[in-house]
């Protein structure tokens, strides 16, 4: 590996790493945010929707401007906004503000969704992109590992706001990082050739394939599995079994630790068995585990340590489902890189929150209403892949036979 293939992960890692550090900081604060703005919980939650929702909103526009105008620039604009928004969410007088300057700073955030993907794109195909995807994963990894106990710390010691105040300095970090540690993988001659009206060509292009909406769900429903976790597992873990909030958070970095140690074995198994193949077993292990981790706590086993050991492992076959599924996905799409990242970013998203929306209709502290959101989704991962790297298999044997 060259010190050249690393510097790109590393910067494009933290550059994707801010919005879910706004998110992880965030969540031990909002007890305190609704004390001191005398505001309600669900309004409190709502500056956390908000960010969700700008995530899968703000794609469909950076995607199109990443192709138009070229990747550097369209990360420093999101840079600057998430500073911008950072600084106004520190200083907002009342919840609305908060709520409004979450909002932009969601939309800042999302080239972090976005344009990492499409650099890898521009640069690898196959195996060696499998292979910078999964270390940028790596290094993306450190938010849920870091952010909630950084996030508790700072509260502690300097209140809420300095959450925001952190984060902008992790921004004016990476606007530095990408000015000298990145060049632009976009050439002169492919953005002239990019436009809005190619972008809704290609929209149009991306969601008539199969294969790419079925490998992006694939993911998104495996990110869909994480986000019930996230938005339900401190209520079941701290109030249902007793966990102190200070070892909460170094429980939910566990699984974050699974996830990144294996997602770097990517590149090599891509490299060994494929793409298609690598999917396949990450799913079934992946949807395996999670399956099996319902069927036994609905028995009546609600062990925490069982419960910890199955989302460790099950967690860890995800870390190869994304990168695998990410880099599938765009393999015929190297043109239009960031529309389709874009849209990528917009079904993991939707997905996600859609999940973790019906969820909450369900949830009472107690462990089977998150683990069944789990499972659901795990399931629903499978089912597609079943659908389509089958679909994908004999496209491909068509193709070679002709």
């Amino acid at each position: 590996m060259n010190v050249g293939f690393l510097r790109i992960a590393i910067v494009l890692g933290l550059i994707s790493a801010i919005g879910p550090f706004a998110i992880d900081m965030y969540l031990p604060a909002l007890p305190t945010i609704g004390a001191e703005l005398q505001a309600s919980a669900m309004a409190v939650q709502m500056s956390l929707v908000v960010l969700f929702l700008s995530f899968a909103v703000g794609p469909l526009v950076v995607g199109p401007l990443a192709d138009i105008h070229g990747r550097k620039p369209v990360m420093y604009g999101g840079l600057a906004l998430f500073s911008a928004a950072s600084i106004g969410a520190a200083l907002a007088p009342g919840v609305e503000w908060l709520i409004f300057f979450r909002l932009l700073q969601g939309l800042g955030a999302s080239t972090g969704m976005v344009v990492p993907r499409a650099v890898v794109r521009d640069l690898h195909t196959g195996a060696e992109a499998t292979q910078l995807m999964s270390l940028l994963m790596l290094v993306f990894s450190i938010s849920p590992i870091l952010a909630p106990l950084t996030g508790s710390f700072i509260i502690a010691a300097f209140g809420w706001r300095a959450v925001f105040w952190a984060v902008t300095l992790a921004a004016v970090l990476s606007t530095v990082l990408l000015t000298f540690g990145f060049a632009e993988t976009r050439t002169a001659e492919r953005r002239r050739a990019s436009s809005f009206a190619s972008a809704g060509r290609g929209y149009k292009v991306l969601a008539a394939d199969r294969n790419f909406i079925g490998l992006s769900l694939i993911g998104g429903f495996g990110i869909a599995s994480f986000f019930v976790y996230l938005a339900n597992s401190s209520f079941v873990i701290i109030d249902h079994y007793g966990m102190s909030p200070s070892v909460y958070s170094l429980f939910f970095s566990v699984n974050a630790v699974s996830f990144f140690s294996v997602s770097q074995m990517s590149g090599w198994l891509t490299g060994k068995f494929g793409l298609h193949r690598v999917v396949r077993i990450a799913v079934f292990g992946f949807s395996g585990v999670m399956v099996a981790m319902w069927a036994t706590m609905a028995a009546g086993f609600e062990s925490l340590a069982f419960m910890s050991a199955a989302l460790f492992v099950a967690y860890g076959f995800l870390g190869l489902v994304i990168p695998t599924t990410s880099v599938l996905a765009m393999e015929e799409h190297g043109e239009i890189a960031g529309t389709a990242s874009a849209l990528m970013g917009t079904l993991h998203m939707v997905t996600g929150v859609a999940a973790m929306t019906v969820t909450s209709f369900f949830a009472n502290g107690l462990p089977m209403p998150m683990v069944t959101g789990i499972a659901a989704c795990a399931a629903l991962a499978l089912v597609l892949t079943l659908v389509t790297i089958r679909r994908a298999g004999a496209g491909a044997a068509t193709a070679a036979a002709e």
